[in-house]
């Protein structure tokens, strides 16, 4: 199976919206240029993080009509002829209610997945960080996966990574991969970026691939970077620290075979003994 060159741009993220679009078209095509075939961006990666700015950031999400970040994340696959997944933006939806969500874009630039943030980041850790996203977002309804001449990819974003549910059933439904836009703090990063990376690709024997924004030491809420690529042994393939950078990973999707023939847990499973979460 052919090897697929993976991209994750960490990138640096301010107050300009413009500029933040900018950025990140010039990373894109950087990527592209370099051989990357799927390139991924961070969570909102067109703005600043925070419950304060997703209102002000927000845009709706229409192919046929698209707002200032829509179109240039369009292009962005397009002039890179690239997978795009497009890391994750504020959305205000046609009844103004507010989303956490991600687009993914095919070379030809066309809109093939939207994912809204099943799992709202709603955490409570005393002395450490307080942070409620569900005092302004809804929180989406199904999850994603889209195809790719590689295998299918699941896409969730961030906080949805500690569900395990989510690989789970995209796994189960044929995924290779999965790929998370996220922005895990100075308190949970440490902690559990990697583990909970590492913890989905081996559960699951896909690669696991976390795109983290670069750490803005002004920022009110500071991301934790160290964007992420695992493979399903679970091996960190690549990786790097709070800067801002593009992570570069070349996958192998054959592996994916090999382990599941190597150590069958897919075909193992006892659901005579407890439920397929995957069962429609």
């Amino acid at each position: 199976m052919a090897v697929l060159k993976l991209a994750l741009v960490q990138l640096a993220v301010g107050a300009q919206k413009a500029a933040n679009l900018a950025n990140a078209r010039s990373k894109v095509l950087e990527a592209a240029k370099a051989g990357a075939q799927l390139v991924v961006l961070p969570e909102c990666f067109n703005s600043p993080y925070g419950t304060q700015y997703f209102g002000e950031y927000a845009e709706e999400i229409d192919a046929s009509k698209p707002g200032e970040s829509i179109a240039a994340l369009s292009s962005m696959a397009r002039d890179g002829r690239v997978y795009l997944v497009g890391g994750s933006i504020p959305e205000r939806d046609a009844g103004g209610r507010l989303y956490n969500t991600c687009t993914v874009w095919d070379p030809a630039g066309a809109l093939v997945a939207t994912h809204r943030k099943v799992h709202l980041f709603d955490i409570d850790i005393p002395g450490k960080i307080v942070f409620k996203e569900s005092d302004v977002l809804e929180a989406g309804s199904a999850l994603t996966t889209f195809g790719t001449p590689w295998g299918r990819v699941g896409v969730a974003i961030c906080y949805d990574m500690r569900f395990p549910e989510v690989a789970m059933v995209a796994a189960r439904r044929g995924c290779r991969m999965m790929v998370y836009p996220g922005a895990f703090n100075m308190t949970t990063g440490p902690l559990h970026w990697e583990l909970l990376l590492r913890a989905r690709a081996v559960d699951n024997q896909v690669f696991a691939a976390a795109c983290s924004p670069a750490r803005d030491a002004q920022a009110t809420y500071q991301a934790w970077g160290h964007s992420t690529v695992v493979d399903p042994h679970a091996r960190v393939l690549a990786t790097t620290d709070e800067r801002p950078g593009i992570v570069y990973a070349d996958l192998d999707m054959g592996l994916v075979d090999e382990v599941r023939a190597a150590v069958p847990v897919h075909t193992q499973r006892r659901f005579d003994v407890y439920p397929d979460v995957a069962a429609k």
